[in-house]
């Protein structure tokens, strides 16, 4: 389980959880959980965003696999969708883009990652966290040298077009969302459907 911020560094890791679980569960067994769960991560505060006079929280994001809630959104279902719904699953999934070329990023480089590791199970866990804090290192220290540009998808938004394929997101479990969860989705999806949406 990774998180990743938007400079495609990594700001949480978590390994070992068992490989049958799912990746909601996998997420409610870390230490980064169990902060966020009691407000103890130092999230920033609510803020005013660009061309905007809507204050909005800062969120982490996932998908349906992931319970919805106010500080973690996820898409809407893929069975009940409007326009505008479709419009905050994109940009939601734009958005997710960055930690799946993280990881793509990770297995390219160290390719340990494309095979089995011969390796005892007691050595792994550390094997895992040292390619995450190495990636960091050379992503932070190398000056744009160590992940070149054709290492991103690239979006083009005066056109709409983009260089990526992404997978259509599987329809996941209604897991009944508290109501502030939907009230800061809904704030998020009026602001990317008005003043934040894009050109196209």
């Amino acid at each position: 389980m990774g998180i990743a911020n938007a400079n495609y560094e990594f700001i949480m890791c978590d390994f070992g959880t068992n490989g049958r679980i799912s990746d909601g569960g996998v997420l409610d067994n870390t230490k980064f959980y169990d902060k966020l769960v009691g407000g103890l991560l130092c999230v920033p505060v609510a803020e005013k965003v660009h061309n905007s006079e809507k204050v909005l929280p800062y969120v982490f994001l996932g998908d349906e696999a992931f319970a919805m809630r106010k500080d973690f959104l996820k898409p809407f279902s893929q069975k009940d969708l409007t326009d505008e719904r479709r419009v905050f699953n994109y940009r939601l999934s734009r958005a997710r883009r960055v930690i799946e070329n993280v990881f793509g990023i990770l297995a390219a480089r160290f390719r340990i990652f494309h095979t089995k590791i011969n390796l005892g199970l007691q050595n792994i866990n550390s094997l895992v966290m040292a390619c995450c804090i190495l990636y960091n290192f050379l992503r932070i220290t190398s000056s744009g040298h160590y992940t070149q540009s054709e290492c991103f998808d690239v979006e083009d938004t005066e056109s709409g077009t983009d260089s990526s394929n992404l997978v259509s997101l599987n329809i996941g479990h209604n897991r009944h969302p508290a109501q502030d969860a939907k009230q800061v989705r809904e704030m998020y999806l009026q602001y990317f459907n008005n003043e934040g949406k894009l050109s196209w």
